[in-house]
């Protein structure tokens, strides 16, 4: 049976599913929808550093706020860093509010077929079948150097940690 572990949504409870990453873990290998028909897994972005911001929705505020915020700093961290930013939206919707936002920095992939990263990273909401607002980030060697889930989903992660912690990387 998958690990549970309790978060929050709006103050009432709601329950995260997989294993819970740390520091120093090996980040799980993922297969994620760039749209219907193409996929994106970990290794396509080997060698890079990598920042995953996981929304459960870019359509909401806290999501769209996370999600431009990132692809502001996406243009100052280089050619050695890729951001992505995973939610369960559907690839049409991604793409939508990428074209309505100018967001054109953050890679957007969706996790909607089947839910495996956000089981694999620890961050399904088992009530919603949505991923948990949470910050990884990966070294070049797909270690786990960072990681903020945030305890309750309508919160802001800390942007300034995410961003030292990439920063520290190159």
């Amino acid at each position: 049976m998958a690990q549970e572990r309790a978060a929050k949504f709006k103050g009432n409870p709601i329950t995260l599913v997989g294993p819970e990453l740390k520091v120093g873990d090996q980040a799980p290998d993922f297969t994620l929808n760039k749209n219907l028909l193409e996929t994106a897994s970990l290794k396509d972005y080997a060698g890079k550093v990598k920042l995953i911001s996981v929304v459960p929705s870019v359509d909401t505020g806290v999501c769209d706020a996370q999600t431009r915020r990132f692809n502001e700093e996406a243009a100052k961290l280089g050619d050695n860093v890729i951001v992505l930013t995973v939610s369960a939206d559907l690839p049409f919707a991604q793409s939508r509010w990428c074209a309505a936002a100018g967001v054109d920095r953050v890679v957007l992939l969706s996790d909607y077929k089947s839910n495996s990263f956000g089981q694999a990273y620890g961050v399904l909401i088992k009530e919603f079948a949505l991923d948990m607002r949470s910050i990884f980030v990966v070294d070049a060697n797909d270690k786990i150097t960072y990681v903020e889930v945030l305890p309750e989903m309508t919160e802001h992660p800390n942007y300034e940690a995410a961003i030292a912690a990439v920063k520290e990387l190159l």
